[in-house]
This record gives C-alpha cells, structure tokens and sequence, in this order.
C-alpha cells in the first residue's frame, strides 16, 4: 500500500496550536543561551548585571517559562507518536518500521542542528527517546501515566543524589561542578571569545557542548524526563484532554490546579535559591528540583487555559497564527536558532555576551511576530514547511508534493 503523511484535513487543531503556543514560549529560554555563556542558563548569577529590570526580566522567566514550554512540547511529542501509528495502522501499514525511520531522520536533523547550529538542541533526545516510548504505545492511559512519572522520577532521582552526596565528594570532583555552575573568568573569556569568532572558530566550543548534552546529559536528566513526559503525553491524548474532547469546566480546573500547584513550588523554590545565594552545593542540583516538578504542573495549566480558550473563543486570528506555527514547528524552532545563533554569534552580527537579559526580551518579540505573521502565509502556499517537507520526504523515501494548488 503507497504510504502517504497526513494531510490538512486529518490534522487536530487543538494539537497545532498547543505546539504553536510551546515553539515560541521555548524561544524565551532558549534566546539565554544563545546570547549568554551556558553557565548563565543554569545560574543567573553566573554572568551579566543581575539587578533591577534585569534580575526582574529573569524571575520572570523562570516563573512563567523555563522547562514550562518544552515540557508541554515533550507532552505533545508523546501524543503525537499515538497519533503517527494509529492513523498508519487504520490504514493496513505497519507502523513501527516508518515510525523509527521517522526517528532516525529526527536524530539526523537534530545532529546537524547541533553541531553545525546550536548545541542545545533537542531534536536528538526527541528522536532517541521516541525509540523506546512508542513500545509503550498499546498500553492503558492509566499505565501510560505511571510509567511517565517513574520515567520523570528518575531523572529528579539522580539529581538529588548527586546534590545530597556533594559534601562527601573529591575536591577535584567539586571544583568541576563549581566550573560548570560558576565559571572562573578564564573560562567565560574564552568561550565569549570563540562564539565571538569565526563560524570554524566556534566548532571548538559547539562540538564539546553537543556531545555531552547528547551522551551524559541525556543518560543523566534529558532522556527521563523527556521520555517521561511523551508518554503522560499519550495518557493525556487517549484521555481525549489534548484533543479538546473534555469540558470547558474541565480544562478550568485543570488550569487553576496546575498554575496554583505549579507556581506554589516554583515560588518556593526560588525563596530557596535566593536564601543560599545561588549556591553551587544547594542550587546546582537541589534547588533546581523546585521548577523540575513545578514546571510539569504549569505545563499542565498552560494546557487547560489554551484549549479552555479555543472551546470559549473558537477561531480568531491567533488561534490561526498559532495553529500555523505549530504546523510547521520543526522548521520555526530551527529558524529559531537560525536567527538567534547570526544575531549573537561571529559569523553574524557578533553580539555574543554583549545583551542583558531585558534587551533578549525584545529580540524574543521580535521572533514571534516574524514566525506568527509568516508561517500563515507561508501555508498558503505551501502543504508543509520547508524542513518538515524535508523530514517527511527522507521518512516516506519520496519527494512530497509541497505547493497548494492555488484556486
């Protein structure tokens, strides 16, 4: 049977515009380590002024975005593998064997994405994680559930183990923690210096920072908990909660239990942090377990207020914009980097390390109103965005046909 990729009609909205919503919201945190050493994604403390509208500009962000976006875009990863293999089993394919091509090619992206792009990718540990979740596919939503927060749990597990067993550690062991979380002025000289430089300069410092978030970062936090999520992401999907098949009452309370849950953690935790100073010893790993947790349950409210408001408001221009945005997320979220990486690094404009966090702020605006304006029109003309045609053409072994017919 000739295999084809979903097509406009079959797609589900509500699905769209989630991934739309999570595309641009990662781009807040996201722009940080972009335009800032790595450290200071970790520990605000670690570079640049951390005063006044600055230090305002990042409470802020932690609160309503960091891990919050990506954890709701690991979410509907996850439905999106039940999605895949139910529609190519109701057609008599066999599932499974496109389902890893459509993997492989993900990792490939995400390989050339991180060492020729950006090192912070997370194309990899989608691709990678989505491997060994779809074998969990089949299984009740209840299981599928369980499963994910054992899988999340693990992750928060051997962090908290890490940071418990600090005092019992090698000084030489402490002192390279303490460079990842509080770099001496050597180190931030030098990779200022390096993203500051040539497009090959940048390899010396890109190559590194790749491979360890896609071997011991992966094996240690990432692969858990992203793979955790995916499959709360399944439960959720066989729910019928992210196909906007639940209550408007439902989606409420799901939005003031999560955001009042959520922030409740979160908001102690920063008390926390600000209390030991951004220690390396509390903050590094204890103290970052506040938002690992919390940041799941604002996720969950982000969720119900969005599809809360497509049931109340319907379509309107936003709803649209977003829906577009998340039809073509894989090609947003690597213009994304695209963009990010020429405005800070060397080969661009070389503004690595020279912009506080309230001007990023700005540049983030100014992303989302390029990607809400274009990805509409772009899809007028075209079925696909560039890079999802790309993907669906190497997974289908075929070149899809990507123009609208015009009427």
């Amino acid at each position: 049977m000739k295999v084809k990729p979903t097509t406009s009609p079959e797609r589900i909205i509500s699905l769209d515009i989630l991934r739309g919503f999570a595309i641009l919201g990662i781009l807040i945190m996201n722009i940080q380590s972009m335009s800032m050493i790595g450290a200071a994604y970790l520990n605000p403390t670690a570079y640049g002024d951390f005063t006044g509208i600055n230090k305002m500009v990042w409470i802020i962000s932690h609160i309503v975005a960091d891990s919050k976006f990506m954890s709701i875009f690991s979410i509907l990863f996850g439905a999106g593998i039940i999605l895949f293999t139910e529609r190519l089993k109701e057609k008599g394919i066999k599932s499974l064997n496109i389902h890893y091509r459509r993997s492989f090619w993900l990792i490939i992206l995400g390989l050339l994405h991180a060492y020729l792009i950006w090192y912070a990718d997370i194309l990899v540990a989608y691709g990678i994680s989505a491997l060994w979740v779809v074998l969990f596919r089949k299984k009740k939503a209840k299981s599928l559930l369980i499963v994910g927060i054992i899988f999340t749990s693990i992750g928060s597990i051997l962090y908290l183990f890490t940071g418990f067993s600090i005092p019992f550690m090698p000084e030489a062991s402490k002192a390279g923690m303490m460079e990842n979380w509080l770099p001496a002025a050597e180190s931030v000289a030098r990779e200022i210096k390096l993203y500051s430089g040539s497009y090959l300069e940048q390899m010396e410092i890109r190559i590194p920072e790749a491979i360890e978030m896609q071997t011991f970062l992966y094996f240690f936090l990432v692969g858990w908990r992203s793979g955790g999520l995916m499959l709360i992401g399944m439960a959720l999907y066989k729910w019928g909660v992210l196909s906007v098949k639940k209550s408007t009452q439902f989606y409420i309370k799901l939005a003031l239990i999560g955001l009042l849950i959520g922030y409740l953690i979160i908001g102690l935790g920063l008390v926390k942090n600000f209390n030991h100073n951004f220690s390396m010893e509390y903050s590094f790993f204890i103290g970052s377990q506040y938002n690992y947790w919390g940041s799941i349950f604002v996720a969950l409210g982000y969720i119900g207020i969005v599809l809360f408001l497509l049931l109340l408001l319907k379509k309107g221009w936003l709803s649209r914009s977003l829906q577009a945005v998340g039809q073509t997320a894989l090609s947003n979220y690597l213009i994304q980097s695209i963009i990010g990486t020429f405005i800070f690094y060397g080969h661009g404009l070389g503004l690595f390390g020279q912009v506080e966090r309230a001007q990023q702020i700005l540049f983030v605006f100014g992303i989302w109103a390029l990607q809400l304006i274009i990805s509409p029109v772009w899809l007028k003309y075209f079925k696909f965005g560039p890079f999802e045609w790309l993907w669906r053409s190497l997974t289908y072994w075929k070149l899809q046909e990507i123009k609208r017919k015009i009427k």
